[in-house]
Parts: C-alpha cells; structure tokens; sequence
C-alpha cells in the first residue's frame, strides 16, 4: 500500500500492458485499472506514487476522474494520456492542477522519466507536510504561557527582559524556556527560530 506506484488507468487492454511493461523495465512498479471507476474505488489517502490517467474512455472520463480526485484533495501527481484532439483540454487540465500530459504515440523514454519525476515530486510532498505536521503537533502542546513566552524568544527578546515585561521571575522565564525548546525539539532560540520559519 505504502509502496510509491505508477497507477496506470487506462480501458485499453494494450496500452496498459504496453505502458506496465515499460515502466517495469525502468525499475517503476506499477499497478492497472481498466476504468475510473475502477481506480477512484481503489483510491485513498495512503496511496503513493502517481496516476497515468487515459484522458477518454468509456464510462467515466479521464478528466472527470481527475476533477474527482482533486474534489477528493488527492495530492498524487496526474500525467494524461490524450489524442491529437485533446490537446487544448489537456492544456485546460494542467492549469487545474495536472503535472504533465502526453499525445498519443508518446516517447516512451520522455514518459518514463516524467513519471519518475512525479514519483519524487509526491515523496516530496508529503515528507513537507508530515513535517509540517509534526511541527503543528509540538505547537499544540504548548501552555497559553508557553506560547505567550515564545512569542518573545522569537521577537529576540532577553529572560529579563520577558520577565518585566509579563511580571514574573527570571527562574519561572528559564523554565518556560526550558520546557518550550524540550516540546518543540530545539536546542537554541535560533533553532526555534528556524523550526518555525515555514509552519508560521
């Protein structure tokens, strides 16, 4: 499940064969569904990886499973499969969101190497907001006074300085201090400075 994939979505028997076996041969593993309806019942959140989605076939069309997807806030990276005259439609698609699309005959080479750019591009993706929310994690288990206190580690402001300002002891400012940068795993105010810089 956890396995980054290639999720080939394509009701064209042949084309699916064909496209497994060159991913295969480039060391991506991969995984078939004949329809949309067939991968959008397969999808969740854990999937990894990235969609090669056939813009139309029978059924559900490509660019209604992708307009699902994105309803769906799947953040897997989308490369289309079109005809000659899906053109401008999948020009359309990658101003919503898509990562690339491909005219039928592709390059199989140009294909392989996009789709292992969008694999990276996931992996990417979600290690940011793994950590992202971790960071998040550690907030939470602040105090109101904790926060209140890191507001002015942040600002640069000194132990002293914090406790005339909130009226309260030095010590009761060092262990705030303390116990802000043991929660938030920093060792120093600039390490928590530097923590905080995208998750703020």
């Amino acid at each position: 499940m956890n396995t980054p994939k290639v999720h080939l979505v394509d009701d064209d028997e042949a084309i699916r064969d064909a496209l497994s076996w060159l991913l295969k041969s480039r060391g991506l593993p991969s995984c078939t569904y004949d329809s949309a309806e067939n991968f959008l019942a397969a999808w969740t959140t854990q999937l990894r990886g990235c969609v090669v989605l056939d813009m139309r076939m029978t059924g559900m069309t490509g660019l209604d499973c992708f307009d699902r997807l994105q309803e769906m806030n799947s953040n897997m990276p989308v490369i289309f499969l079109t005809g000659h005259g899906d053109v401008p439609l999948a020009v359309a698609t990658l101003k919503k969101g898509a990562f690339d699309f491909f005219e039928k005959p592709l390059n199989d080479n140009d294909l392989a190497t996009r789709v292992a750019e969008a694999i990276e591009h996931h992996a990417q993706h979600r290690e940011s907001h793994a950590s992202t929310d971790s960071i998040n994690r550690r907030l939470s288990s602040l105090t109101v006074r904790e926060k209140q206190i890191m507001d002015f580690v942040l600002a640069g402001k000194l132990n002293k300085v914090i406790a005339y300002e909130l009226n309260i002891s030095m010590r009761t400012v060092e262990v705030h201090r303390a116990n802000i940068f043991e929660k938030m795993q920093v060792k120093t105010a600039v390490d928590l400075v530097n923590l905080l810089k995208p998750a703020r």
